[in-house]
């Protein structure tokens, strides 16, 4: 990966919205980083340059949000560092509480300091776009009038009551949001006009048109080729519609689905008769959205629903929280952790806290209102709320902390469905399954310590537990800088004996920046997992963590080896790619530890846990592939931008990256030719086509010669093999059918006159030019008027369609074509190419495709190469932004999304460490922060399998040792004795990886030679690999029928060797 130079910037006007000052005079504290970071940072609180390399994740918000967000003034009290990694706020802090060391952004000099002024400093360092002032003065309504957002946490119901007037009278957006242990409070007021110009974040659905009734209502039906995705009430609208012309100047209609493939819009029945074609497009129209105040909302809520096993209990949760507020306005503090009454006669508690909590609820719900009003108040919640009062737990802080950071986003932005308008959430499967009785007032008392508010809810057995444990974290991303945060937070791997384990092969880029927050400007270039180390240790020095920079996967099991795996407590995988998550599961199940699994797209994310024996693994269950695009619909065919886009990645690497890689193996590698022969089909002779290209035909000997090629190939692609295409398919060929040939998903091409004029052909041929030299290693320019001056000296040879040509137009098509090698032009190709003595000199530069270095031509060629033929096709073109995000097949992160899901997945991890045992205290889960929607499951258990009466599950396995009590290994004959005898199984077939070891099939010969040879000297001869010293054991794979002769499925077996 490049370490990403300065990227392409854009100038943002000044807001005119509210903007006044943000600080009080003597009251604030404001960090402005006036020299710019060595990577070309803007400096902190520019006005002016938004730079696009750090958002460019954040595509999921759109191109222009990050100037619709733009100094929109921000107040907040609850620790927020997720809003800073967003696009530019102008942000004030304030609080009046002294520095405790239950914040990532405080450390231990920090103690007894004022918290605003303490985190300001380093809460500027997360975006240099964000000024950020730190306030300690009154909450005025002349100092509130000042913002446009106001966020307040830990703030009595009193001034929560006369903030939320303010701001609602003034049109100011306010969220509340608070925790208490293991439970969460969000409330949110957007005002009596609140607009959401997108409810749900998805791209606007498409679909091609194959037939339009006239009628009231008219019925519009789509080509079979997808489902075309619509609700009823949706709108769109019309575009390239032949003969009802008139619905393309409509404006956007509501519709009703009558059916997968239909369904009715307005009346059509005045309108023109239907010939063919159309596009029919989603169009998100605005939604109007009134929100109650806080002091109106308060007796009448409005519930979001976080988890559905748990429908009744925000109502109880709700009054729960105002009779905290009451306790406190009454005591001035919160009830003590585990303070209930107790009915010993030695020590009798006339008004424990958690009593005296609960009547004040049952008196708030007597005077309520339905629907608030609760027939029958849940004791057991209200008094937990009470005892973890005083609890401070990072993953909910995280959770709610992400959610309420996600609503600023949408106050501000009018993208997605803000929460209307309360929000509660638990997670009291997190106490102890058994035994509670241990959560003593006692053992849950402060210890003046950093994990006080911890202590509070779990005591301090469990904390010990949580140093002592070993974890493995398999990446450092935006997922894995969040978990190492938390790790650190809860003092996971902080105690005698324990550690984390921390590896990813990455360096950082700049696009990190905005999401994985323990990174900083001036740490681009450096391996995320030293750096995300090295920052939490920052955090919290107690925390042992050791960082690496292996790729996990069966190169590295020499690091991570049995010993590694047999010593950890868990797994925590943060990474990116499916491939790798499934190995890292097959590692937890083969070594019987727990895993929790986690993933984000956007404003959606998953959490799954994995553990031993109880639930099935990450591997059980599958997405679907992903759809691909048929080779035919890209090569000749295509009909979306997503097909152009495709097309140019592919041009990229058969022009720039494997014609090269080829030619350097046919220099260096006596094989090569031997290898190429026996490709299938026609690849034999399409390598070395391009071998003889790039060495004889096309090579360059200047950059002018680079320029012509780009030229000549600019000709091929845009004009001449167009007009191949209609000499083959003219516009007005019908089918045997009688329908049009270019109809439905078929766009009729036209072909492109080069104009030395057009901005678009001039970035084709620059990029194109430069990325050739490059292979070539030649030095290209990006002068243009100089290329323009050497495109005019270009020859372009005339081009006449032939006929004779072949075209297939389908998938089918082309794979029952006879694709024989002609071997007259494969032995001319032989003979002409130079031989490899004669290019010993010589070598080519492949060019690797990397989309965030703006400077390298490649995202240029994509963008240039890609519009082209959408202009070809007429298709609408796609910007830079939508270009990178699908040729780069970028997947859409934010950090918002990245804190709520890291919060529950350290929920898990409370659990697990405790050793739940009962699949429904934990939970799956999934949440769209868009909609919002959450949903929790609980795992599903392992599948169970049956041999005789023996159950087994994925977990279980035979165990044999191979070496016997005399020293010896056992041999293959002895082995299959060994299951015939202790397991009644006769096996069939035996295999270890992809090496068949023995089978009832084989050569008698064969198997006598096999039965008395030691159960490892097979594996060596047949695999023709050494076994290294690091691995204790081998897997084994077994086919075995039972005493009746009947199949049966059976685990495998892990055989010791050591």
């Amino acid at each position: 990966m490049s370490s990403s130079p300065l990227s392409k910037k854009r100038r943002l006007s000044e807001s005119e919205t509210k903007t006044g000052s943000n600080c009080s005079s003597g009251k604030s504290v404001q960090t402005d980083l006036r020299e710019a970071p060595a990577n070309g940072m803007a400096k902190n609180g520019s006005e002016a340059d938004i730079d696009e390399g750090l958002y460019s994740r954040q595509l999921v918000f759109g191109h222009d949000d990050p100037q619709h967000l733009s100094f929109v003034p921000l107040f907040s009290t609850i620790r927020l560092g997720t809003v800073l990694l967003t696009p530019s706020f102008k942000r004030t802090l304030m609080s009046s509480m002294t520095a405790k060391l239950n914040s990532f952004y405080l450390r231990e000099e920090d103690l007894g300091k004022n918290r605003a002024e303490v985190s300001q400093p380093r809460l500027a360092e997360l975006n240099s776009y964000v000024p950020v002032t730190a306030y300690t003065g009154p909450l005025s309504e002349d100092f509130l009038n000042n913002f446009q957002v106001v966020v307040l946490t830990n703030c009595p119901l009193e001034e929560q009551l006369r903030i939320g007037d303010f701001c609602h009278s003034q049109d100011i957006k306010l969220v509340v949001a608070d925790t208490k242990g293991l439970f969460g409070q969000l409330f949110c007021d957007f005002g009596d006009d609140m607009v959401v110009t997108d409810i749900n974040g998805e791209q606007p659905l498409s679909a091609m048109v194959s037939m339009i009734t006239k009628g009231c209502p008219g019925e519009v039906t789509c080509l079979d080729e997808a489902r075309h995705g619509f609700e009823s009430g949706d709108f769109v609208s019309f575009t390239e519609v032949e003969g009802m012309s008139e619905l393309n100047s409509c404006e956007p209609m509501e519709i009703k689905v009558l059916g997968p493939y239909t369904f009715s819009i307005g009346d059509t029945s005045n309108f023109s008769d239907y010939v063919r074609g159309g596009i029919v497009t989603q169009v998100k129209m605005p939604k109007k959205i009134s929100f109650k105040s806080l002091r109106s909302s308060l007796p009448e809520p409005e519930f979001i629903i976080t988890d559905f096993g748990k429908f009744d209990r925000p109502a109880q949760v709700h009054l729960g929280f105002q009779g905290l507020h009451e306790f406190h306005k009454k005591h001035g503090r919160f009830p003590k952790p585990r303070n209930q009454a107790s009915f010993s006669i030695y020590s009798p508690k006339q008004n424990a806290d958690a009593s005296e909590v609960l009547a004040l609820v049952k008196d708030l719900n007597e005077q309520a209102t339905p629907p608030l009003k609760q027939e029958q108040l849940n004791e057991d919640i209200i008094k937990e709320l009470a005892f973890q009062a005083t609890g401070d737990l990072a993953p909910v802080n995280a959770f709610i902390g992400g959610l309420a950071a996600q609503e600023v986003m949408k106050a501000c932005s009018g993208k997605f469905m803000p929460i209307t308008q309360w929000l509660y959430f638990d997670a009291l499967e997190c106490l102890p399954e058994e035994n509670k009785d241990a959560l003593t007032e006692e053992n849950c008392s402060p210890k003046h310590c950093r994990y006080d508010g911890q202590i509070a809810v779990f005591g301090s057995d469990l904390q010990a537990k949580l140093g002592q444990q070993k974890y493995f974290l398999v990446g450092a991303g935006a997922i894995g800088c969040e978990l190492l945060k938390n790790f650190a937070m809860i003092g996971l791997g902080c105690g005698q004996g324990g550690e984390v384990v921390v590896t990813d092969m990455d360096t950082i880029e700049k696009s990190n920046l905005n999401r994985q927050f323990l990174f900083r400007p001036w740490d681009v270039t450096k391996m995320k997992s030293d750096t995300a180390a090295a920052a939490v240790k920052d955090m919290n020095p107690n925390i042992h963590i050791t960082s690496h920079q292996d790729r996990v996967g069966p190169d590295t099991e020499r690091v991570y080896d049995d010993d590694f795996f047999e010593s950890l407590d868990g797994v925590a995988n943060a990474l990116d790619n499916v491939d790798a998550r499934m190995y890292m599961d097959r590692r937890c199940v083969y070594y019987r530890k727990p895993l929790l699994e986690s993933g984000t797209l956007g404003t959606k994310g998953n959490i799954q846990v994995v553990i031993p024996f109880l639930t099935e693994s990450y591997s059980s269950s599958q997405d679907p592939p992903e759809k691909s695009i048929p080779i035919c619909t890209l090569k000749n065919f295509p009909n979306a931008i997503e097909h152009t886009l495709q097309w140019a990645r592919d041009e990229f690497e058969g022009l720039f990256k494997q014609p090269a890689e080829n030619v350097n193996q046919y220099i260096t590698d006596t094989k090569f030719m031997e290898r190429t022969q026996k490709l299938p089909g026609t690849q034999p002779l399409e390598v070395l086509e391009a071998v003889y290209k790039s060495l004889v035909t096309d090579r360059p000997k200047s950059w002018a010669d680079c320029v012509a090629w780009a030229c000549n190939h600019w000709h091929t692609q845009y004009s001449n093999n167009i007009r191949q295409l209609l000499h083959n398919f003219p516009p007005n060929q019908k089918t045997n059918s009688g329908t049009l040939f270019w109809s439905g998903p078929k766009r009729c091409p036209h072909p492109l006159t080069f104009d030395i004029n057009n901005p678009l052909h001039m970035d084709y041929v620059v990029a194109a030019a430069n990325l050739f030299a490059q292979t070539y290693g030649i030095t290209g320019t990006r002068d243009r008027a100089a290329i323009a001056e050497l495109l005019r000296q270009v020859q372009v040879p005339e081009f006449t369609p032939k006929s004779g040509v072949r075209i297939h137009i389908s998938d089918q098509e082309l794979q029952n074509a006879n694709a024989s090698v002609d071997d007259s032009r494969l032995e001319e190709l032989k003979s002409s190419l130079p031989s490899p003595q004669q290019l010993q000199d010589f070598r080519m530069f492949p060019v690797d495709f990397e989309k965030d270095d703006d400077t390298n031509f490649h995202m240029d060629f994509i963008v240039a190469a890609s519009n082209l033929r959408a202009e070809n096709y007429d298709i609408p073109p796609a910007d830079r932004h939508k270009s990178k995000l699908i040729a780069g097949k970028i997947i859409p992160a934010i950090a918002t999304t990245t804190a709520a899901v890291v919060g529950l997945v350290c929920l898990e991890l409370y659990k697990v460490v405790q050793g739940h045992k009962q699949l429904e205290s934990y939970k799956n889960g999934f949440l769209n922060l868009a909609l919002p929607f959450f949903g929790f499951s609980e795992p599903i258990s392992c599948p169970k399998n049956k041999y005789y009466n023996t159950e087994w599950t994925l977990w279980d396995r035979f165990e044999v040792q191979g070496i016997q009590p005399d020293g010896q290994e056992m041999t293959l004959r002895e082995f299959l004795a060994y299951f015939k005898k202790e397991h009644k199984l006769e096996i069939t077939m035996l295999s270890q990886g992809v090496s068949m070891l023995y089978s009832f099939f084989m050569q008698p010969a064969k198997l006598k030679e096999r039965h008395d040879q030691p159960m490892t000297e097979i594996v060596t001869r047949v695999s023709k690999k050494k076994i290294g010293r690091h691995v204790k054991a081998l897997v084994f794979e077994l086919c075995c029928n039972d005493d009746s002769g009947d199949d049966t499925e059976v685990p495998y077996v892990r055989y010791t060797i050591r």
